[in-house]
């Protein structure tokens, strides 16, 4: 099984509640590049996304690419959620290849949890693929990782 972790594009500035905040047109750009290379080199059979405006556009780039593959909102993966909690909930979606749309801190959270590692900070619009036998803590393993451009 594989979970493809990944953080939305850059966002406009917290100048409404988080919830609300959308992708900048850079930030567009960055979902497109990642959904572009996580679909040319994995095959995604399900799709989960924070419900906050920003990670479901993110999705977006990646349904274009994938139109059949199913998804679903999960509410517990926003940026304070609880990771261990998160992951339980990961743990119950049957998939073999499994992206997920998500935020800074909890996606550092979840991959930190999902390798048994200290939580790394994500890039904006980054995906890491890991791969496991079954969704356990400290049973993944890091396979690859893609940064898009990012904002200088």
């Amino acid at each position: 099984m594989k979970i493809i972790l990944v953080r939305h594009g850059q966002a406009e500035d917290e100048t409404r509640p988080d919830s609300a905040r959308q992708l900048t047109d850079f930030g567009q750009q960055q979902a497109v590049q990642t959904a572009e290379y996580v679909t040319t080199h994995y095959s995604p059979d399900y799709f989960i996304v924070s419900p906050y405006e920003r990670a479901q556009q993110t999705l977006s780039a990646f349904q274009l690419r994938a139109p059949k593959t199913p998804s679903s909102i999960q509410s517990n993966i926003t940026p304070s959620d609880n990771a261990r909690q998160a992951l339980i909930d990961i743990a119950n979606i049957e998939a073999e290849c499994l992206v997920v749309v998500c935020h800074m801190s909890i996606v550092a959270y979840i991959a930190g949890l999902l390798t048994g590692e200290s939580p790394e900070s994500f890039s904006l619009a980054e995906a890491r693929v890991f791969e496991m036998e079954f969704v356990m803590t400290g049973m993944a393993t890091e396979v690859d990782r893609f940064v898009p451009d990012q904002p200088y």
